[in-house]
């Protein structure tokens, strides 16, 4: 399942304008002795950046789990409307932490054994937030190959932007209305009845957390995970993921095709935990574990590659243009 089947595109897109950067605010820099002339780093300092930390990965993951699963598993144990109620609100964070650390093992960088990786990936991270990881994967990888192609799959979700301020309005109801849930769960309905296994599987993961619920004698726990997943978590994905390419171009300077966005902490903790914010640099090098994309984004910063003026201050900033319905450059 790609990112534009999880956010169907919005029937009234408009036409084609976009938020690329001006071709003045790209200055010409490359290659350096770091970096190469696409801003890949050089195989010594590649080789620093893309190793992966198992150890401290486990205990990433136990702490994804701990803020999704756990604090479920805490409001059945309280059973009060208020601790249903704040679970509610504390699973948007964490169906963001399961999707993103998903996203982390569709690259294959959670576990360097490709077998824990995959399995962990799966099946506690990515089926429990109806993400078809192996499907996924594959979406995802064609998206990295050429974003915004032709043969990118996520393409109709990213173009049309700058939109106006009632499309964006529309397109944000039908997600915390739970409007964009239901046709996303078509399409797995759907992929059932095609015989995918994947799909399955992820449906033998949501009985197997009702059976778990209903035995333990609180079904709201799993009213809260669904309820979540289908309005707060929506609303989050949308707003991440057209922060990310929204109004972009398909280009070989990939400073065209995603935007720099600059990371408060807030922003952080709720949409994009684990420095998916830091997103020209995962599109930079997309082997790069989630932990040192800061690092290869300051490198980015030292080269001159990425200067001020095509970073945006804040995710505000960055929707107040994106929905200004004209293109806004970004503030400096």
């Amino acid at each position: 399942m790609t990112i534009a089947e999880q956010l169907p595109p919005d029937p009234e897109a408009r036409a084609p304008r976009n938020l690329v950067p001006p071709a003045l605010a790209l200055p010409d820099v490359l290659p350096t002795d770091r970096l190469t002339e696409r801003a890949v780093p050089k195989p010594e300092l590649r080789a620093e950046l893309r190793a992966i930390p198992n150890v401290a990965n486990v205990f990433t993951t136990a702490g994804a789990l701990a803020q999704s699963f756990g604090v479920v598993a805490a409001a059945a144990a309280i059973n009060t409307w208020w601790s249903y109620g704040a679970a509610f609100v504390l699973m948007g964070r964490g169906h963001a932490v399961l999707n993103i650390l998903a996203h982390e093992a569709a690259h294959r960088l959670l576990f360097t054994n490709r077998t824990a990786n995959d399995l962990v990936g799966r099946f506690l991270l990515g089926y429990p937030t109806f993400q078809p990881t192996l499907a996924y994967r594959r979406g995802h990888f064609a998206h990295h190959k050429d974003e915004m192609g032709p043969a990118d799959p996520d393409n109709s979700l990213y173009s049309g932007y700058p939109v106006p301020p009632d499309s964006w309005r529309r397109k944000l109801t039908r997600d915390a209305t739970g409007r964009s849930a239901v046709k996303v769960m078509g399409g797995l309905v759907k992929a059932v009845r095609g015989g995918s296994t994947e799909a399955r599987q992820v449906i033998a993961t949501h009985a197997v957390m009702i059976g778990l619920c209903v035995v333990t004698g609180r079904p709201l726990a799993y009213v809260v995970w669904l309820g979540s997943w289908s309005t707060l978590w929506r609303v989050i994905n949308r707003l991440r993921a057209i922060a990310e390419h929204g109004g972009m171009e398909r280009s070989r300077d990939r400073r065209e095709t995603t935007h720099v966005i600059r990371q408060s902490r807030l922003a952080r903790y709720w949409m994009v935990p684990y420095n998916t914010g830091w997103h020209l640099a995962h599109h930079v090098d997309m082997g790069v574990p989630w932990r040192k994309l800061p690092q290869l984004h300051d490198e980015l910063v030292a080269a001159g590659w990425v200067t001020p003026d095509i970073e945006y201050p804040s995710y505000r900033a960055f929707w107040r243009a994106a929905t200004s319905g004209a293109p806004t450059p970004p503030a400096t």
